[in-house]
């Protein structure tokens, strides 16, 4: 799960998103007891596959018997993410997260539900939480590629450390702003009541048009011509680029579920700062989690704490901004793909965005 020391991050070419201090990894696993694993599957025979799973445990595992409050947001809806009736219900996540590619949903959601039958985690039933961006412009989606061991590797790879980012998990397949694109992630610190809390991010970026893209305020995207690096859709219909992103923001806060769903519906800032606008085509879904405060299953009555309302301001900074950088960090670290029907995803060019935002400052 280490991040292979070749790739570059938002942060190696000069750009610090927002004032706020990050964690030490910059990672959604700054969170404590937050674990990532992916499982990464590239073939071409006998079918071109270009795809993954990645997921996200929350309590190093233990969320399956200790719940933490949550809640979702929507920005387009052309998307899925499978439970979202019952944590908008109960406000509350008892599941790991995982993400994956739009045509096997179902199978990473099977292989989390035989996970818990084959472990007797002392649960009835399970409505496991898994969403989806679509990579079938780079994957032969429509062979069914990936298995249920393919899903339980990517559980049994979580773990804590730093997160691997662009062509990875579920982000294998992954394009945004006409780019490669993929798994992203970054973490903000900040002092509220007096108390240290953080804030993780996790993203798999699949979305938006080049001449949108932004970094740090700047139109990176209408300075990178289609003559210097080519679109991933060149010669094919541009509005299938508007895309869909999946972002996971993770805190060690003690939220309760409805400031869980503020928290979620600010991922919208930081999508719309690196230029995404939810386009009639986009499947833009968001989760927040909570973990400061603990719900056994078993227990009949909660004792729980929580943030005032007005102390909510410095985490949906900190949600902002991670997430604006955790795209940007899944773009510098995606590399140069090529997939089904030899088409091609193109890698930023970070040699020359570095030149064009030295030049703008």
């Amino acid at each position: 799960m280490n991040q292979p020391s070749e790739k570059r991050r938002l942060r190696d070419i000069g750009v610090a998103i927002g004032q706020l201090p990050t964690g030490p990894l910059n990672a959604i696993t700054d969170v404590p007891g937050v674990w990532v694993g992916h499982e990464t599957v590239i073939s071409d025979d006998p079918n071109v596959v270009r795809s993954g799973v990645t997921m996200i445990v929350p309590r190093e595992g233990g969320i399956w018997s200790d719940f933490a409050y949550c809640g979702t947001a929507i920005l387009n809806g052309n998307g899925e993410m499978t439970g979202i009736p019952w944590m908008d219900e109960s406000g509350m996540l008892g599941t790991p997260i995982g993400i994956t590619n739009t045509h096997q949903v179902g199978m990473v959601r099977d292989a989390l539900v035989r996970h818990l039958a084959e472990h007797d985690l002392e649960r009835s039933f399970f409505l496991p939480v898994v969403a989806e961006t679509d990579d079938s412009h780079l994957n032969d989606s429509d062979s069914f590629p990936l298995t249920g061991a393919h899903a339980a590797a990517a559980l049994a790879d979580a773990g804590p450390g730093a997160v691997a980012e662009g062509n990875v998990g579920g982000g294998t397949g992954m394009i945004c702003h006409e780019f490669k694109g993929g798994i992203g992630t970054s973490s903000r610190v900040v002092e509220v009541a007096g108390e240290v809390f953080t804030v993780g991010v996790l993203v798999q970026a699949n979305y938006g048009i080049r001449g949108d893209l932004r970094i740090d305020g700047f139109p990176v995207g209408r300075h990178l011509g289609f003559d210097v690096v080519p679109s991933a859709w060149d010669g094919e219909d541009q509005r299938e680029s508007d895309g869909s992103i999946i972002v996971v923001i993770a805190t060690d806060a003690p939220l309760l579920a409805d400031q869980c769903r503020r928290l979620a519906r600010r991922a919208t800032v930081g999508l719309a700062r690196a230029g995404g606008y939810g386009h009639d085509s986009s499947g833009d879904i968001f989760l927040a989690f909570a973990t400061g405060n603990h719900l056994p299953v078993g227990e009949q009555i909660h004792m729980v704490r929580t943030l005032h309302h007005d102390q909510m301001s410095p985490l949906i900074r900190a949600t902002a901004d991670a997430v604006e950088e955790s795209i940007l960090n899944a773009l510098c670290a995606a590399e140069t793909m090529t997939g089904l029907a030899g088409r091609t995803a193109h890698e930023l060019p970070l040699d020359r965005v570095e030149t064009l935002l030295r030049e703008w400052v």
